[in-house]
């Protein structure tokens, strides 16, 4: 097919879509000096590309003499792309059009399997459910959904689509998630990749780390991983392994998702204010004015990382040294992670790393004194939305290349 006026016309037509797309509004004249394209030439594939509703007239431009020229601009309301992040509490959900531009986002709670019931149709039904949900509320049906990109909490096996090493809340659920079960449950393509790797993504496309070279997202949250970008692109490795930091080992021999995820991290607290009740009981027993149970009620009930993180926020000393303990935690494996990559950028990100307010002096402090390669850290940008943005950046590009493709047959 090379060489024949079909393809010929097709590379145009991909050549103007390529230059509204990265311009915006272009009159037929300005997509000629752009592309080097004759106006005839444009003037053709612009019409065909309206036929195919991929772009649209915009009106007349505000010339100052002449005739007014017809604006055209690429119609990114033609098809829109989902990103959903599957996270061990929370499912997120992202509707966007082919822009990148999220015009609804919902959450749901994770809800696990009635034990009777089968866990792959169970979560099927509960995603396909939350899909059609928003699917109504912003009038659109499925033949105007083009792709979905899934972000899961486990690594995905690059030839088959599987999971594996999935975060423990999730154990079980392996199948239910896999390529070939989601593909199977949604009427448009299906894209799955590791949520960190998504978070990444987003970040360089629309966060915090916007034209870094190279940088490292490290999220800390129910689990603990990486996303390893080099000039714009994903790092995966051997079966998709590259930035599974969790399996790193700790001095103790534990696996540092052990230390430095959330339960980690409600461990380290537990530990230390045991010690600290057995200090008050001393106290106590030496005369001073303690009330030790209320004391050790207060600091025990209901503990969650949201709550020492306020409680460090309000300047309570016991969560501040808490913290203080566990950002140690934290700068041992940037330094270890610095020291081989030596990445422009390290952005903090996930439910207890976006904690940037409070960890960033105390880990700033540190690289600062102690690290021989020094990154810049910043927390996350996106925030909760950081694998949604990734994960729809992937639904477009893959749509977007399935246009081009087809306008190639």
């Amino acid at each position: 097919m090379a060489g024949t006026p079909q393809y010929i016309r097709n590379l145009n037509e991909n050549l103007i879509m390529d230059a509204l797309i990265t311009q915006g509004t272009m009159s037929r004249a300005d997509i000629s000096r752009q592309t080097g394209l004759s106006k005839p030439t444009v003037s053709l594939a612009v019409e065909h590309l309206i036929d195919r509703n991929l772009v649209r007239e915009m009106g007349r431009a505000d010339n100052a003499q002449g005739r007014k020229a017809t604006l055209i601009r690429f119609n990114e309301t033609a098809y829109y792309v989902c990103g959903i992040d599957i996270g061990a509490t929370r499912i997120r959900i992202a509707l966007s059009d082919l822009n990148g531009e999220i015009i609804a986002y919902r959450t749901y709670p994770m809800v696990v399997q009635k034990a009777h019931e089968p866990a792959e149709a169970t979560m099927l039904e509960l995603l396909r459910s939350h899909m059609n949900e928003l699917l109504d509320k912003n009038h659109l049906n499925w033949d105007q959904i083009q792709c979905i990109g899934f972000g899961i909490p486990g690594v995905v096996l690059p030839d088959s689509g599987r999971i594996h090493r999935i975060v423990d809340p999730l154990a079980g659920l392996e199948e239910a998630f896999s390529l070939e079960s989601l593909s199977g449950a949604f009427p448009c393509e299906v894209i799955l990749e590791n949520d960190v790797n998504l978070a990444a993504l987003g970040e360089y496309r629309s966060g915090a780390a916007a034209g870094y070279p190279l940088f490292v997202f490290f999220s800390i949250g129910t689990g603990t991983g990486a996303g390893i970008m080099v000039h714009g692109q994903l790092l995966r490795g051997l079966g998709g392994l590259t930035g599974e930091i969790a399996e790193m080992l700790v001095d103790d021999g534990r696996r540092l998702e052990e230390v430095l995820s959330a339960d980690g991290l409600m461990q380290l607290a537990k530990d230390y204010l045991d010690q600290h009740g057995e200090l008050l009981l001393e106290a106590a027993d030496s005369g001073a004015d303690v009330n030790v149970d209320v004391v050790a009620n207060d600091l025990h009930r209901h503990l969650t990382p949201e709550k020492l993180f306020e409680a460090a926020r309000s300047g309570e000393v016991e969560a501040l040294e808490i913290l203080k303990q566990y950002s140690q935690k934290i700068a041992s494996a940037l330094r270890q992670i610095s020291v081989v990559l030596a990445p422009d950028l390290i952005v903090l990100g996930g439910g207890v790393g976006g904690n940037g307010d409070v960890l960033l002096p105390l880990l700033r402090q540190i690289i600062s004194e102690q690290f021989p390669v020094q990154p810049q850290l910043i927390c996350s940008k996106l925030g909760e939305q950081a694998v949604v943005t990734g994960a729809v950046q992937v639904a477009i590009q893959q749509t977007m290349l399935n246009l081009q493709q087809e306008a190639m047959e």
